[in-house]
């Protein structure tokens, strides 16, 4: 305890020169940052470590959403029906994952942490274009522990006070950011969510529609992909749903998450494909 009191009252600890916590950790105490820690993984282990899968995100008339199914698999197993992998990050943003959960799961506490620390130093909000620059900066420190095979892709999102709506951020593993127009997913399953979104995704909808629009994608990435789960009714398990407004971040209960699945469930039974398209010219 004496050393751990010793350590604790350094002058890093005690004098603050970075608003960036992240930054602060590398100075003071490198070995806890992931991706620094020697890591030897064979690619057969970092197959059987449990991932996140699918993640969804669209703009709304005054916000965004963000949707994700709560499976993840290992290997060809399913190692958990239901995980989270949409998160707070701070009042106006969240952040969702897909790749090796546990490093996600740091990763993500780690960005929370980062927001936190600067809030509390600078005495206000990070604007959002700065977060989504933390953001690339923490997965470009899991570089070397994704070409082992322990990759991990967040989808980042928020409103921005400064331009009054909602944006979305998609990132590459070497944190390339990339700002998303109307709609993004990430994930196994993204390919089929995010064509599911090119049918149903409108300019100006509203925050129902939006959260409906992105159940409906998630239905259909686990139609077409096996580690992306869909809703479970039996244990009702349903997709984690967020939207950031000018209000902040806010979950769906899942009693609310329950009923947007539960009509998606209910038109399937009649149309098994789902909603489709109009083809009327405008």
């Amino acid at each position: 305890m004496a050393d751990t009191n010793a350590r604790l009252m350094g002058a890093a600890y005690l004098t603050a020169r970075t608003s960036s916590f992240s930054d602060f950790v590398a100075a003071a105490a490198p070995e806890l940052l992931p991706g620094v820690r020697g890591l030897q993984v064979t690619p057969d282990l970092a197959r059987e470590l449990p991932h996140g899968t699918t993640i969804v995100a669209a703009a709304f008339s005054g916000g965004v959403v963000m949707a994700g199914d709560r499976r993840a698999t290992a290997g060809n197993m399913i190692s958990q029906r239901d995980i989270e992998k949409v998160f707070r990050s701070d009042e106006y943003s969240c952040i969702g994952f897909s790749g090796v959960a546990g490093i996600a799961l740091e990763l993500v506490r780690l960005f929370q942490l980062e927001l936190e620390h600067y809030e509390k130093l600078e005495g206000r909000l990070l604007s959002l274009e700065g977060k989504a620059n933390r953001l690339a900066g923490l997965v470009r420190g899991n570089l070397g522990g994704a070409m082992q095979g322990l990759v991990v892709v967040p989808i980042f999102a928020g409103y921005d006070t400064e331009e009054d709506g909602g944006r979305i951020f998609s990132y590459d593993v070497a944190g390339g950011r990339y700002e998303e127009r109307r709609f993004h997913s990430i994930g196994s399953g993204s390919v089929f969510a995010r064509g599911s979104l090119k049918k149903l995704y409108s300019d100006g909808m509203n925050e129902s529609d939006a959260i409906m629009a992105c159940m409906q994608a998630l239905y259909d990435a686990a139609d077409d992909d096996s580690a992306t789960g869909g809703p479970d009714m039996s244990r009702r398990i349903y997709p984690l749903v967020a939207t950031v407004t000018a209000d902040g971040y806010q979950r769906l209960t899942d009693a609310q998450a329950g009923g947007y699945a539960e009509a998606v469930v209910a038109g399937r039974m009649t149309d098994p494909d789902g909603p489709s398209a109009s083809m009327r010219a405008e």
